[in-house]
């Protein structure tokens, strides 16, 4: 993966991870903002309850104030406290009076707790009252409180309010109220996504009828049941969601509790969770497009700046191959760069020109040294055999004074020596000569091993003479070679001079091994011997044209081999241990381009 593309990647992970972060904060944030903003409307909508709560309480006391007051209950009451217990001509009063002044419940009892009459349950003339009576706690309310009446098909929840009316030891009891029901909630003002509901406990369980909202019955009050039982049990506030089919509902409740405490309805206040999950479903498919969009802004943003920054190290890095490839002619004035880049850039810059100017001046140093070290081995090498050329020039002249039969046999020994000291002159000539014009190689399909037993063969009677120190030789080849793509007489020399360089190296004898390995993209050619080895400093002039450690060496044995080896685009490489022999590992490829 390139650096560009990492960069691309590296920006465009960037921005689509701030955006999804954002898009997490803001919807968090909302979460809880809009959880604030509910529990606000939640206690403002009880507080209303509340407020409506307290008015329809004072509504119900003024209108039993007045029916206490009125003129039919003044003499009602006269007539309640003069006569006996025969009150069956009252029996209709209370439904005129409860008619009249707009209560639905109103109970006309005497000071005994007999019902004079009831305008809610007529047949109940003449019975006790469940809850009226001299001395009880009721009678002492002087506001509205909540209460649970009976009536002829169950129970019902309502504000009642008392007033007690009397003299000379005996009273009479208002008892009016008016029903809390859907009517009363109506009033309260909701504002959208709320509902409120009322829970009338006037039943030993919890009864589905009993649940009724501003419309009426609850039909579906299931769920709604364990939040219920919980605040019936307890008597305090608690809060649950409800799963709904169309979407979850926080359902707060508060117990609403009569005079002597016990809990007689529960007022449920529901926040319906499809507004929020609304709102958190837009932040998120909001956060999703500009996230997308991010992602496209930040890879085309991204795609620039990574261009900017990368292509000048592209560059950079080309010019760098190109250098490491031989190619060091390179030039980088059209990289557009600034800071590091650009300092950078220079920098490469005078780097090469440094190291051409460097190159031109090791090529020429090489060059007067590499004529100064020829003109020395040549000098060394040509003076070796002029010097008896010369003597013998010296003897003829000096043989011209002697007598024809004395001059015959010098000048015979004289020709002799001058032809092999001229033969030797014409080996060292030859041999130079064959080095400074080394032909290009001709690639064929040859065989190695056939290669190598024919070197190994050429050496077999110079090896076998007799008096010669022996050298044992092991061949070792690999019989599933196969061809290789290369030049015969060249990479035949090669061995030839490996073997020679192998055999001088053991003058007292030793052990020659010469082996074939086979690869898949290449075959390898060892030589081994058991000589004295290399010195560290030997083994780095190795290859050196005309370094030698030969008495009588001309140092191009080596330089040779290594020529060869690099004109096949092969590698050739040696270890060795000091006192311990030498191998020389040669790689040749299968298929050798030019």
């Amino acid at each position: 993966m390139t650096l560009r593309t990492r960069l691309l990647f590296l920006i465009s992970a960037i921005v689509a991870s701030v955006v999804i972060l954002v898009t997490w904060t803001v919807s968090s944030s909302a979460r809880r903002a809009f959880a604030a903003v509910e529990a606000q409307r939640t206690a403002a909508i009880v507080a209303q309850f509340r407020r409506e709560f307290d008015a329809e309480g004072e509504r119900v006391t003024a209108r039993v104030e007045r029916i206490a007051n009125s003129d039919a209950i003044g003499r009602l009451a006269g007539d309640v406290v003069r006569s006996s217990r025969d009150y069956g001509a009252y029996v209709g009063e209370a439904a005129v009076l409860a008619a009249a002044y707009d209560v639905q419940f109103l109970d006309l009892v005497a000071s005994d707790g007999t019902i004079v009459s009831s305008a809610h349950w007529p047949a109940r003339f003449g019975y006790r009252h469940a809850w009226i009576s001299e001395g009880s706690a009721t009678v002492r309310q002087r506001v509205a409180f909540l209460h649970a009446v009976e009536l002829p098909r169950g129970f019902d929840l309502g504000f009642f309010g008392v007033r007690t009316l009397g003299a000379g030891g005996r009273s009479l009891f208002v008892v009016g109220g008016r029903r809390l029901d859907q009517a009363f909630l109506k009033t309260l003002v909701l504002p959208p996504g709320r509902r409120v509901l009322l829970y009338r406990n006037v039943e030993p369980e919890v009864a589905g009828q009993q649940l009724i909202d501003a419309s009426g019955e609850v039909t579906n009050a299931a769920p709604l049941g364990p939040l219920i039982a919980r605040i019936r049990q307890s008597g305090r506030d608690a809060s649950e969601t409800v799963q709904w089919p169309d979407g979850p509902e926080t359902v707060d409740g508060i117990p609403l509790t009569g005079f002597d405490g016990t809990t007689l309805g529960v007022l449920l206040v529901a926040s319906s969770g499809r507004e929020l999950a609304s709102l958190v479903s837009g932040i998120r498919w909001s956060g999703f497009g500009f996230a997308m969009l991010g992602i496209g802004f930040g890879t085309i943003v991204s795609y620039i700046v990574a261009a900017r920054v990368t292509r000048p190290v592209e560059q950079l890095a080309s010019a760098a191959r190109s250098v490491a490839s031989g190619d060091w002619d390179v030039h980088l004035d059209d990289v557009a760069a600034t800071g590091e880049i650009e300092e950078l850039t220079r920098a490469f810059t005078s780097m090469t020109s440094q190291l051409v100017e460097q190159r031109e001046r090791l090529l020429q140093a090489e060059r007067v040294a590499a004529w100064r070290e020829l003109a020395r081995r040549l000098a060394h090498e040509l003076k070796n055999p002029l010097f008896p050329l010369r003597l013998t020039v010296d003897n003829l002249r000096r043989a011209r004074m002697l007598p024809p039969s004395e001059f015959d046999e010098v000048f015979d020994e004289s020709l002799t020596t001058l032809g092999i000291g001229l033969g030797n002159l014409n080996t060292v000539i030859t041999r130079f000569s064959d080095f400074s014009r080394m032909p290009p190689p001709h690639f064929a399909p040859v065989s190695v091993n056939d290669i190598v037993r024919a070197s190994v063969g050429l050496f077999r009677a110079q090896l076998d003479a007799p008096g010669r120190p022996a050298v044992h030789v092991a061949v070792d080849l690999e019989e599933s070679l196969g061809p290789v793509q290369a030049d015969a007489e060249q990479l035949g020399r090669a061995v030839q001079n490996l073997l020679l360089n192998a055999i001088d190296a053991m003058p007292a004898g030793g052990d020659l091994a010469v082996r074939t390995r086979g690869g898949t993209a290449s075959v390898r050619i060892e030589v081994s011997d058991t000589g004295s080895g290399l010195t560290e400093e030997e083994r780095r002039r190795l290859f050196t044209p005309y370094y030698t450690t030969k008495q009588h060496g001309t140092g191009l044995g080596l330089a040779i081999v290594q020529s060869v080896v690099a004109d096949h685009r092969g590698r050739i490489w040696v270890e060795s241990e000091h006192g311990r022999g030498t191998t020389f590992h040669v790689d040749i490829p299968r298929e050798t381009r030019v």
